[in-house]
């Protein structure tokens, strides 16, 4: 997903850090605002891979660091609960000002609380998502490793939280003790998602059925079961993402899908370190990407992966037409496929120079379903190597390739 750092003032003058994650398409719909944990950062396991789950489906996301976390300015010991909905307000003002208001927001733990406080004060929020979120601010004092006395007593006290450590004030806690959590959820009005793993150490499940129980309809739940607190496997937060997605849609009314934008058939973007990859095929969205074996995060097929699909696809395609046209009586199709390189000349192994050379091959091995006799079966062995991608790959092919803007092509290939 392409990522545009931006900051933007809050109300106390301060420059917060913000990432603004958009989809292939350059017109994404609809703006997603993100909260993250307590004392925790934008770019945490879990914001990135909910917010690429999220992009993956044309949404596009703004995810920012609350007041002295992060990258954005300001001491964080004199920010509480109140100064994050406020700064969630001013990052709505921001998406509204600069790309579109936000009709979603999703907060993590206390970041969902503080989305929940912060949705009925943004008028354009129609839909609510709260990840591993207390049912009460105040649940998060519980953070505070026995420090809470000797705040209330000296004013502040030094906390350690995740491995960091933070000076956190009595202003804190008070404004924490301050906010009345129940009439807030229950005149929410708008569309709420409620999504907590069994497993959360940090904060508990029943926090998830107070929630729920709190708030009117329309209402829902998802467990994210064997996930932990923070959302630390990837896989966890992109599956929350996924699921954002679809639950969305039936708050928000979506424009009809756009037309590429390239003379092309396909357009293919790759952005940041990994190797996760945005393919739009006409209206058609694909992920492409490496197993973790070798660095990539297995979120789609590898590119081998979809030359093997794009053989496959076209062999059943192509039996199936031929068998309608014959009448026959072909069921199913399944073909199986691998790639593999190869020596090009097995014999001359005495020959290096041969016996070095390598070429592509690809097994096909065809599942015929019906009542076929050997003969239509032969036939049709036959016809699958005859199919328009069986074709091209065997055939000489030319390569034309320039940089956008360039007039001159670099053509290369086997094309005589």
């Amino acid at each position: 997903m392409p990522s545009r750092k931006v900051t933007f003032t809050n109300r106390s003058g301060y420059q917060l850090s913000a990432k603004i994650d958009l989809p292939l398409k350059k017109s994404p719909f609809p703006f997603v605002l993100f909260a993250h944990v307590f004392t925790g950062s934008k770019n945490l396991t879990a914001s990135k891979h909910i917010s690429r789950a999220l992009t993956m489906n044309g949404f596009g996301v703004m995810r920012f660091d609350f007041t002295g976390l992060g990258e954005s300015e300001g001491d964080f010991s004199d920010t509480n609960f109140s100064s994050n909905v406020e700064d969630l307000q001013d990052a709505a003002a921001y998406l509204a000002e600069h790309y579109e208001a936000p009709s979603v927001i999703v907060g993590h733990s206390l970041g969902g609380a503080a989305a929940i406080f912060a949705a009925g004060k943004i008028p354009s929020i129609k839909a609510v998502v709260s990840v591993a979120a207390p049912s009460y601010p105040e649940h998060v004092t519980h953070l505070l490793s026995g420090k809470k006395e000797e705040i209330e007593k000296t004013g502040k006290a030094e906390v350690n939280i995740g491995g960091r450590k933070f000076c956190i004030k009595k202003q804190f806690l008070e404004d924490l003790q301050n906010q009345e959590h129940e009439p807030v959820i229950q005149n929410l009005q708008k569309g709420l998602l409620v999504m907590h793993s069994p497993q959360d150490r940090i904060v508990g499940i029943e926090n998830a059925a107070n929630i729920y129980k709190l708030a009117r309809h329309p209402k829902s739940f998802i467990t994210l079961d064997g996930a932990d607190h923070m959302l630390s496997n990837k896989d966890d937060a992109f599956y929350a993402g996924s699921v954002i997605t679809s639950w969305v849609k039936r708050y928000i009314e979506f424009p009809k899908k756009e037309i590429l934008t390239t003379e092309k058939e396909v357009v293919v973007r790759l952005e940041g370190e990994d190797f996760t990859t945005e393919i739009q095929a006409d209206e058609h969205s694909i992920i492409a990407d490496e197993p973790a074996s070798v660095g990539g995060n297995d979120f789609g097929p590898s590119p081998y992966d979809l030359l093997n699909a794009s053989l496959g696809a076209c062999t059943a395609m192509t039996l199936k037409m031929y068998a309608r046209r014959k009448n026959w009586d072909l069921q199913e199709v399944l073909v199986h496929l691998s790639y593999c390189k190869t020596s090009a000349y097995p014999e001359h192994k005495g020959e290096p120079e041969k016996s070095n050379s390598r070429i592509d091959r690809f097994e096909i091995e065809l599942e015929l379903l019906g009542d076929l006799d050997e003969t239509q079966r032969a036939r049709l062995l036959e016809i699958a190597g005859k199919c328009p991608v069986h074709r091209t790959i065997a055939s000489p092919s030319q390569f034309a390739m320039r940089l956008k803007g360039n007039e001159e092509w670099q053509v290369s290939g086997n094309h005589s």
